[in-house]
């Protein structure tokens, strides 16, 4: 069970707390849903399998932090999650065919998440493995034959077999001890090339190392509607020798190489498949997004309406709980978490068809943006916008300091270019940082000065020909 799901609604909401600004109810009822999976969990099977999750739908204009908040829950769990368009189903004509992609789309980030976690179990074993390689490489080892009955012998072993039937005693065990000397040599030097590399002293050294060559571009065998497709070089895959091929690397690239490669060969796949399933259909989270522009209002329909209200159709099973087939297997619907979003500006949720309004019985609107929170968003979060800034300039040893007037200019800007004009939300504030900050970092490489401090008379002469306060006097009979 993904650590995510074992925090508490509280902890969760803390940890989107770091990076979302307000939307305090959007976040309690996503951590609601993220727990009840843990309790889910805690049942027993008889009644695990009728308890299924709570979807929400979240309301709210473009860029208050829908989106975000399935970003950022993607980042911290480790459970397959997918976020998907659901206006690339709306073309005219085109209605819903490939909706069940959604689905499929889930199943491939499960099986990269399963994988990827096999693969960390693995990489200590792969690393020892890799390290040997690499030695082999430096200096090829000479393999002691075999003195016991019945132990493996080489391929011209028989040839100093027959030597030593034919010849003296003690010269033959002079060339025995030659060549356990020259062993012995070899792996003195083995043993000094191995701490080297523990040190990284050989980090970039050129060697050539064999890799299996990897079957891309193979043609690929469409099995229709069901989206399942398989690799034709699959098929014959387990009866043909995997190719390999010489690739001269550096010491450092070959060892990332190499892991790869020796971990891929320690995990089992039908595991791996068989345990991303149960993950896909157990936890699995599909965002779907834009879901406002699927509904249509009531009345008459034609053209574009009818695919809207065909797209809602199709997404309907698969929300009410269906089986999708995959090219891993079938994928049951039943216990996936469906978050649906959508600014609903001209469509209203009532205008989603009644059994797809009822497939999402959590209904919360999220606020519109005020300076306060533009000033929050600006300076509060892990990933603020102006420390973004301020550390890109400082790459190039530009220190750049935004003093208190500026940053609450800022937010005031944006809140009123967003009222005056479009409201796009906290993207208005990605447009105004790179105008401000436009004319520096275009003169950076030309600037004699280390250090910028921007206040609010700069913010304001560069904004100065864009915005106003509206003088509501003339508002006023």
């Amino acid at each position: 069970m993904s650590q995510l799901y074992s925090m508490t609604p509280k902890q969760i909401v803390q940890e989107l707390d770091k990076y979302i600004i307000g939307q305090d109810q959007a976040k309690k009822s996503v951590a609601l849903a993220l727990r009840n999976r843990y309790r889910r969990s805690l049942l027993p099977d008889e009644m695990r399998e009728e308890v299924t999750p709570k979807n929400i739908l979240m309301m709210g204009p473009t860029g208050v932090g829908k989106t975000e908040i399935a970003r950022r829950l993607s980042k911290l769990m480790d459970a397959p999650f997918v976020k998907v368009e659901a206006t690339k189903f709306t073309e005219v004509g085109y209605v819903g065919r490939d909706v069940d992609s959604m689905v499929r789309d889930l199943m491939e980030a499960s099986i990269r998440i399963t994988k990827q976690k096999r693969l960390q179990e693995k990489y200590s074993i792969a690393d020892e493995m890799a390290e040997e390689k690499i030695i082999e490489a430096i200096i090829p080892g000479k393999k002691k034959p075999s003195s016991a009955p019945g132990g493996v012998r080489g391929p011209f072993d028989f040839i100093m077999g027959g030597f030593q039937q034919t010849t003296p005693s003690q010269p033959s065990l002079s060339v025995q001890d030659s060549k356990d000397q020259e062993i012995g040599d070899v792996e003195l030097a083995r043993e000094q090339v191995r701490q080297q590399l523990r040190q990284g002293l050989l980090e970039e050294q050129f060697i050539e190392i064999e890799v299996t060559e990897s079957q891309k571009g193979m043609n690929q065998l469409d099995l229709g509607n069901e989206g399942a497709s398989i690799s034709i070089g699959n098929i014959f895959g387990d009866m043909m020798p995997k190719k390999k091929k010489k690739k001269n690397v550096r010491v450092k690239d070959a060892r990332k190489i190499l892991r790869e490669q020796e971990a891929q060969n320690l995990i089992d796949m039908d595991q791996v498949t068989s345990e991303a399933l149960e993950n896909a259909e157990q936890n699995g989270i599909i965002f779907i997004d834009e879901i406002d522009k699927i509904a249509s209002g009531s009345g008459y329909k034609s053209g574009a309406d009818v695919s809207r209200e065909g797209v809602q159709r199709d997404i309907l099973p698969i929300v009410e709980g269906s089986v999708v087939n995959t090219k891993y297997g079938p994928l049951k619907t039943d216990h996936i978490l469906f978050i649906g979003a959508g600014a609903f500006h001209i469509a209203k949720p009532t205008d989603l068809i009644p059994e797809l309004q009822g497939r999402f019985p959590i209904r919360v609107e999220l606020e519109n943006l005020t300076k306060e929170a533009f000033v929050q968003i600006l300076t509060v979060p892990e990933n603020a916008l102006l420390k973004q800034h301020k550390m890109l300039l400082e790459t190039e040893g530009i220190k750049v300091n935004f003093a208190d007037d500026a940053v609450e200019e800022i937010a005031t800007i944006a809140y009123l270019t967003n009222e005056q004009t479009e409201n796009i939300g906290a993207r208005r504030l990605h447009t105004i940082m790179e105008k401000l900050l436009e004319d520096i970092s275009f003169n950076i490489p030309d600037m004699e000065e280390e250090e910028v401090v921007i206040d609010a008379k700069y913010v304001k002469e560069k904004f100065a020909d864009r915005i106003h306060e509206d003088d509501i006097d003339r508002y006023i009979l």
